[in-house]
């Protein structure tokens, strides 16, 4: 059965004047690298009515990854790799964590209520799986499926303090059973800035309950992967974003030089 066979029917989620959730960015290049960046947006559906919280969360760091989709994008522009954006906020469905995991629609973050998201029924739960994770997540499948790939990157970005503890890393690499790949990226990093401070699985640890990327498309393809973590005041800004781009665009062609 396929996913798509698989899928409840309930509710319409999107309408005609709701973006499209997956934005794809050089969809017919054969670069051996993917790059993904599951929290690049901040739309939400007209049908959710901004899920009762204001612009300011949204544009919060609740509300997407700051930095992380203008990073992909000069990534992709730099690389010629193929790109894959998920347009919607993550307050609408984090697409980068399994649609049954209790925060994958969160009801709270960070100390934010999201009004829109408490109470859900099952099929108004159900519509936001197959309208905006599932089809991100096709788009995925189907640029693997498209031609071979060497490794897969998803850009990510953190808040430099959560519940009052400093994260003093500049840049972090997320990983569990590839930690190779993670510790090759490190060094080659450290080449080129050997004062920047590098994390290993900071702020975050992946599980199979909490993470998508590494699990399902890292380790189900048997790719070369890893979830990189940018602090997000580091690229609040155009200039700091394609400096960061360059950074891991030289550091990308380094690694795939032994590959």
């Amino acid at each position: 059965m396929t996913i798509g066979q698989m899928k409840a029917i309930g509710p319409r989620l999107l309408a005609g004047r709701d973006p499209s959730p997956v934005e794809v960015l050089n969809p017919n290049s054969d670069f051996p690298v993917v790059l993904l960046c599951e929290h690049a947006g901040q739309c939400v559906p007209e049908r959710l009515d901004g899920l009762g919280i204001g612009r300011d969360d949204l544009d919060a760091h609740i509300g997407w990854d700051i930095g992380a989709a203008a990073v992909t994008r000069h990534l992709a522009e730099l690389l010629g790799a193929p790109a894959l954006l998920q347009n919607y906020s993550r307050l609408v469905i984090d697409c980068n964590r399994p649609p049954e995991a209790p925060d994958s629609i969160p009801e709270a973050s960070d100390g934010v209520t999201i009004p829109g998201n408490r109470g859900l029924d099952p099929a108004d739960r159900q519509a936001r799986i197959d309208e905006v994770f599932w089809p991100f997540h096709e788009a995925v499948d189907g640029l693997f499926d498209r031609t071979d790939r060497l490794a897969a990157f998803s850009v990510h970005s953190f808040t430099p303090v959560m519940d009052g503890i400093r994260r003093p890393w500049e840049l972090s690499f997320l990983y569990r059973k590839d930690k190779s790949t993670s510790e090759a990226l490190r060094a080659l990093v450290r080449a080129q800035r050997p004062e920047m401070e590098i994390g290993m699985n900071q702020p975050y640890q992946i599980e199979d309950a909490s993470d998508w990327f590494v699990p399902r498309h890292g380790e189900a393809r048997g790719l070369a992967h890893s979830l990189i973590e940018i602090r997000n005041d580091l690229i609040s800004h155009p200039d700091q974003q394609r400096a960061w781009a360059v950074l891991l665009a030289k550091v990308i062609l380094e690694f795939l030089k032994d590959k």
